[in-house]
């Protein structure tokens, strides 16, 4: 596995310390990384900012970095309700369109997407079709990249769903985002899933988190009742409740061998100096270097 660093953890979306594009690329080169993973929004890499200069000067950077980009992150919501007037489905084909020029010029062949949320009084099975339609499109439109369907969205997120969602879509540069949290917090078994998705797994983007349960305070029982779900905190990886070594396994043995990308995309324990990024993103390496030593 290649080991790749999401450039949204140095973003300071969540209150983190924030990098723009060009320090943070060396700054992940620094701190031992093969790839990056760009996010195709701003701070970083907005199609709306991807002039022909900048791309240029990206790609210098890699270069001159010793390191690649191997994937560009779309944020998409195929199914999103509104106006019927407006094309929300054409504006986030064409959005991953551009993203897709943009990876091939970044040598990069990956493009992230998400699938689509289910929302109030949405007809499902409507919300399905209309991600599927979106997906074969954008796939149609990839100029060569594979769109890898990350399992973050509602739509397909159960990994027996998500591949039902990746046969419809029956394209052969679509495949799976395949990540750990979320069946985790599910509850699903994360050797038989990984093991399942791997023949179809492009990337796997990781972090590991703590459940904290939730309360509230009964004034007339003088006692609590649970709430869920618990919260959830990033914690650096390894110490959390995620079942990496089970998860890899089931990666491993299923054949997969691509990206394997470390986010800090919430709050983090430690809080967001960079030196606490820094931290997280060591331990990462440390972990998965080990890791791959005892699979191999």
């Amino acid at each position: 596995m290649q080991l790749s660093l999401f450039s949204i953890s140095y973003a300071g979306l969540w209150g983190q310390a924030s990098l723009d594009l060009i320090p943070f690329i060396r700054h992940a080169a620094q701190l031992g990384y093969d790839a990056v993973m760009i996010a195709g929004k701003r701070p970083h890499l907005s199609p709306l900012d991807a002039e022909e200069r900048t791309l240029e000067t990206l790609a210098d950077t890699l270069r001159q970095a010793n390191i690649r980009c191997a994937a560009i992150a779309a944020y998409t919501d195929f199914a999103t309700p509104g106006a019927a007037e407006v094309p929300y489905g054409e504006m986030q084909i064409a959005y991953v369109e551009s993203l897709c020029r943009i990876a091939r010029r970044l040598g990069a062949g990956i493009v992230r997407v998400f699938s689509a949320y289910e929302w109030p009084g949405q007809n499902l099975q409507t919300a399905w079709r209309q991600a599927v339609a979106c997906l074969r499109e954008a796939c149609d439109r990839a100029q060569g990249c594979t769109l890898a369907i990350q399992n973050h969205h509602d739509v397909g997120l159960h990994t027996v769903a998500l591949l039902e969602l990746l046969a419809d879509v029956d394209r052969p540069n679509a495949r799976l985002g395949f990540d750990a949290w979320s069946p985790a917090l599910r509850g699903e078994d994360l050797y038989d899933a990984a093991r399942l998705a791997a023949p179809l797994t492009a990337i796997t983007t990781n972090a590991d988190y703590v459940r904290l349960p939730r309360f509230h305070y009964r004034p007339e029982l003088v006692n609590y009742v649970p709430v869920l779900p618990d919260l959830v905190r990033a914690v650096p990886f390894g110490t959390g409740f995620i079942d990496y070594p089970a998860f890899f396994r089931g990666l491993h043995d299923g054949g997969f061998a691509g990206l394997a990308t470390y986010e800090m995309c919430s709050p983090i324990r430690g809080g967001g100096a960079i030196d606490n990024l820094d931290r997280y993103a060591h331990t990462y390496l440390d972990f998965m270097r080990s890791l791959q030593g005892k699979m191999s």
